[in-house]
């Protein structure tokens, strides 16, 4: 403003801004403002003649397009004045004034008033307050960048008394421009500053609601804690279906504890429960990535750093945030991946543009560490809290599959060449420092360099896939929880939008997991234990879980290729091999009948073919000579081929057709597709000897009895024995 009254002339110089809000909340801005393309299209700039020729009763009468403009502030600077005087006009001060009603008549109209005679025109002198004569005056309406108006532009009384020229017009119009772009920056400026107040308001809700209750703090706190061993936490086979919520806690608190971080790191104990707590209770209780999930990531962390001694490559700064990113690495997770909120162009993806959930999950952790009395890092230093965070930062971002595609090569090159120092020297003195000293290791430890971020990740993603290494029994749960996640994210596809999900979230495709996780196992995590169990030897109990696991599940894809089904069933039970090695009364001679043929038996047995209305139909017996033979789980099915070529072979000539394994398998009266239970019974060779006999004697397996089966034993004298169920 001082600019423009310097390079005018004028005496004094008046922004009007529009009070916006108010006309949006009446609704009557567009009606009663005319928009600026308009004017600049249709209203060229009055000259002075076509001002001063206006009609003074237009200007001044009280109609809705006038009256109802409200300016919410007035900055007026004069002649003598280096800053502007601030006013903040009220409705009765706007109606006496006639600069401000002249104001009010341009902003609806959208004209550029020149009045080179203002007594003239209005026929009496326009004096304001502080009796200061308006002689002439220029006013032309201020547009900002989306050409919406926002206020008026008033010049008043040429220092040199004559009146404004065309060329003071030309000029006072690129004032306005650039007035209008000042004000709309500050306009913005303001609106920013609301916007994150509001935030902020609404950030200390969130925290209030996000953050544990003090009760609840208060019992944590007073809780006993029990030891590691008590938990198992340094075992890699550790197990937490059968631990109570409660317990969850009490365990994560002992894992801090046993690392000496608490005294380490002068965390207080009321906050260390707290904090505990919260990213407990800001965890959804979706069906795999939840609390107990992080909390196996962190159990796992703990083993390898303890059991696997991976503790002494590392400083207590990285350990405490290695810990620390186990136990938030899936914050919030809405039970949905990367790939679908890119898909539903959720609110995360737009403001995450690549490992869209892993960035939310490190900022829900800034935030719980951030609220009131959840703050672990509050007695570190500024240096360890920004190495801490960094830890914090790489560790959840490494979580994302995608970024251990980056790195594991990266990770076999350094193994391979031994170009990284595991313990480098500084990493040394600075323990032994610490140990020579009795103590934990000093600052000059916590200041080494970090570890290398690629050994960061390759740790992080191991302790996230960890499931696939637990016992048997467990990852087979496991696995169907996260099955069941994928299913659910797969549905809201379909409903929300009306895509083919992949195969793994297919709910119709459910059988075809097997084989998908020995994929998995087979791309990610053997190659990953494998190099890191090479490298730090301590862990290879993750190795050889995750092999044995593999296995199981290579056999259950083989029996899903048979017809047979796993997901619909809770556990799987020990198989008939197991259970007959480990029975104490061993048969020497059973007799098995194939209740559905779902299932076989990779023990002898013995066949005959019946024949029923010109169809073959087979009966399925082996008999035990030796116990504790183990042939693989369903060698016999794998046999059938050779059995299949013979039955052709004596098939009836007159029949065209071979006879397939649909043929050989259904003479029990069920097909291969069935997903019943299914049971093999047993008989004793007494029970055997005492049941009729038949009328010709079994054939050797894969040959064709000339006469059909004479009858069976009786099932009410034969004594059966169910030997266990396979699903």
């Amino acid at each position: 403003m001082r600019e423009a009254r310097d390079l005018l002339k004028c005496e004094r110089c008046a922004v009007y801004l529009l009070d916006l809000e108010s006309c949006s909340e009446e609704n009557h801005l567009e009606h009663i403002i005319q928009q600026p393309n308009e004017n600049t299209q249709e209203h060229q700039p009055l000259s002075r003649r076509q001002s001063n020729n206006i009609n003074v009763d237009d200007i001044f009468q009280t109609c809705d397009s006038i009256s109802k403009i409200r300016f919410s502030t007035i900055f007026e600077l004069r002649a003598d004045d280096t800053e502007a005087i601030v006013l903040k006009p009220k409705t009765g001060e706007m109606s006496s004034s006639k600069l401000v009603q002249i104001a009010r008549y341009v902003a609806a109209n959208g004209h550029i008033l020149n009045i080179s005679d203002v007594s003239t025109w209005m026929n009496q002198d326009v004096r304001e307050e502080d009796n200061f004569l308006t002689k002439s005056i220029l006013c032309m309406p201020i547009s900002n960048g989306q050409k919406t108006l926002i206020g008026v532009a008033q010049l008043i009384n040429k220092t040199s008394q004559h009146p404004f020229t065309d060329s003071d017009v030309s000029i006072f119009e690129a004032f306005a421009i650039f007035c209008g772009l000042g004000i709309h920056n500050t306009q913005m400026y303001e609106n920013a500053c609301k916007l994150m107040a509001k935030q902020k308001v609404a950030l200390e809700c969130l925290s209030y609601h996000a953050s544990a209750s003090v009760e609840d703090t208060e019992r944590l706190h007073n809780d006993f804690i029990p030891s590691a061993d008590s938990y198992n936490l340094l075992s890699f086979k550790f197990i937490d279906f059968k631990l109570p919520d409660d317990d969850t806690c009490r365990a994560t608190i002992r894992m801090f504890m046993e690392c000496n971080l608490i005294n380490h790191f002068q965390i207080p104990y009321n906050v260390l429960c707290r904090w505990v707590l919260s990213v407990k209770k800001n965890y959804r209780p979706v069906k795999y990535h939840n609390w107990r999930h992080a909390l196996n990531v962190a159990q796992t962390m703990f083993a390898m750093l303890k059991t696997g001694k991976m503790e002494r490559f590392m400083t207590d700064l990285e350990i405490l945030g290695l810990l620390v990113a186990c136990l938030c690495h899936d914050l919030d997770h809405r039970g949905t991946n990367n790939a679908f909120q890119t898909k539903t162009e959720s609110p995360l993806a737009i403001l995450y543009t690549t490992s869209t959930m892993e960035h939310h999950h490190f900022d829900q952790c800034v935030m719980i560490l951030n609220s009131e009395g959840n703050n672990i890092f509050q007695a570190l230093s500024p240096d360890d809290y920004r190495q801490v965070m960094r830890v914090v930062e790489n560790a959840i971002l490494s979580t994302d599959l995608a970024m251990y595609f980056k790195k594991k090569n990266r990770f076999r090159e350094l193994v391979d060449n031994g170009e990284f120092d595991w313990q480098s020297e500084e990493r040394k003195e600075g323990k032994l420092q610490g140990a020579h000293a009795g103590k934990s290791p000093g600052k000059k430890d916590r200041q080494s360099k970090l570890m290398s971020p690629v050994l960061c990740g390759m740790m992080m993603t191991a302790c996230d896939v960890s499931a696939i290494s637990k016992p048997w029994e467990v990852q087979h749960k496991m696995a169907k929880l996260v099955a069941d996640e994928f299913f659910d994210q797969g549905d809201l596809e379909k409903l929300q939008l009306n895509q083919q999900p992949v195969a793994m979230m297919d709910r119709e495709r459910k059988d075809e997991l097997p084989q998908m996780q020995v994929g998995f196992i087979d791309v990610i995590c053997l190659p990953l234990y494998k190099v890191m169990s090479e490298t730090f030897p301590w862990i290879r109990p993750l190795y050889e879980g995750c092999l044995e696991n593999r296995n199981h599940w290579q056999d259950l894809a083989e029996k899903v290729e048979m017809g047979l089904t796993w997901i619909d069933h809770e556990t799987i039970d020990k198989p008939v091999e197991e259970f007959a090695a480990n029975s104490e009364e061993q048969p020497q001679d059973i007799e098995f009948t194939v209740t559905t043929l779902n299932c076989s038996h990779s023990l002898e047995r013995q066949s005959t073919i019946e024949s029923d209305n010109g169809l073959a139909s087979l009966e399925l017996q082996r008999k035990v000579s030796t116990v504790g033979v183990a042939l693989g789980r369903f060698a016999s099915l794998r046999k059938a081929k050779g059995t299949l070529a013979q039955l052709n072979k004596e098939h009836d000539a007159n029949e065209n057709k071979p006879i397939t394994a649909y043929h050989y398998f259904s003479c029990t009266g069920k097909s291969l597709q069935s997903r019943q239970s299914r049971s093999l019974y047993y008989s004793s060779k007494s029970s055997k000897e005492n049941s009729p006999k038949k009328a010709e004697t079994s054939t050797s397996e894969g040959e064709i009895s000339k006469e059909p089966t004479a009858t069976k034993p009786n099932v009410h004298k034969t004594k059966r024995k169910k030997l266990c169920t396979l699903f």
